[in-house]
């Protein structure tokens, strides 16, 4: 039986997957008039200008001084080398493949989180995260127009993936003390800030794309960079960084949906496949805290 229902948890999962899985064909289609950096700096921009006109309406503080440092570090981590990483690595991958190596994600989270959080993700938790993993795996094997080999574009996802475990994890102590939407809006302006490096020429590419390109990264920009990451600290501040992650298995099976009716990436049968061993992987991973809560009852009662 799954854990407790709670519908506020599980919209945000769901909100969260749906936005982020979104972005993988966005991306590929905005790669084919921007640059990656000026996919990352554009994105960036529109996500800050959109947030400081909420900060403003709603009146967000400004973060302590002395937090200033770790929040450059988290936003570095979790928004500029994410961002920019995901786009190089989607010149030489599909969006399918590069949404299966993000998946990764929850893997490096749940070792981060256990080593220095000391947060115990539990024996069905691994399981569930093994089947998981051999769900997206098997999905890769779907994916028509790229081979699922070893090559740099591989490389540097997964770089991207480890890079934003870093930020899921360490933001943990932070969400507590200033909130899921403030936090946030304080990481997404901190990586804009390090994307500006990037600044020279972008006037002229904005000039010379298309209109449909440009409207991409806006799409980007809004959505699967603002809303997804609220979501997702909601989540993390509520159940924890590993838990909270532990559905992104289910972002792979999205991107390859998505991308077939935006793109015409028509998956193969395995992709299919996968995907209900990534539901599986997923069902098993959230039935694990329930089970111990009861358990821990039940010895209780014992006593």
């Amino acid at each position: 039986m799954l854990k407790t229902l709670d519908f506020k948890i599980i919209s945000a999962h769901f909100i969260t997957i749906f936005l982020w899985a979104s972005a993988f064909p966005g991306i590929r289609v905005a790669l084919t008039a921007y640059s990656p950096e000026h996919i990352s700096l554009l994105r960036l921009l529109i996500g800050s200008f959109v947030l400081i006109i909420i900060a403003v309406i709603t009146k967000i503080p400004l973060p302590a001084l002395k937090d200033i440092p770790i929040i450059l570090l988290l936003g570095f981590l979790g928004f500029s080398v994410y961002q920019i990483a995901l786009n190089y690595g989607e010149q030489t991958i599909s969006a399918g493949v590069a949404s299966l190596l993000v998946s990764t994600t929850p893997i490096f989270t749940a070792l981060l989180a256990v080593f220095f959080y000391r947060e115990k993700l539990g024996l069905w938790g691994w399981v569930g995260s093994l089947v998981g993993f051999c769900g997206v795996a098997f999905i890769s094997v779907g994916d028509s127009t790229t081979s699922f080999s070893f090559n740099t574009g591989i490389i540097i996802v997964l770089v991207a993936s480890l890079s934003e475990s870093i930020y899921f994890v360490f933001q943990h102590h932070y969400l507590k003390k200033y909130g899921a939407i403030p936090f946030t809006m304080y990481a997404i302006w901190a990586g804009t800030i390090f994307m500006l490096i990037f600044s020279p020429g972008l006037g002229e590419a904005i000039m010379d794309a298309p209109i449909n390109a440009t409207l991409v990264i806006v799409y980007l920009g809004i959505f699967p960079t603002i809303i997804p990451y609220f979501t997702l600290a909601f989540v993390t501040s509520r159940t924890g960084a590993a838990e909270a992650t532990s559905t992104l298995y289910l972002t792979s099976v999205f991107t390859f949906l998505i991308a077939w009716i935006w793109l015409g990436e028509v998956p193969h049968s395995s992709a299919v496949t996968g995907g209900f061993i990534t539901l599986i992987g997923v069902f098993i991973a959230n039935i694990k805290k329930e089970n111990v809560m009861k358990e821990n009852k039940n010895a209780q009662n014992l006593i």
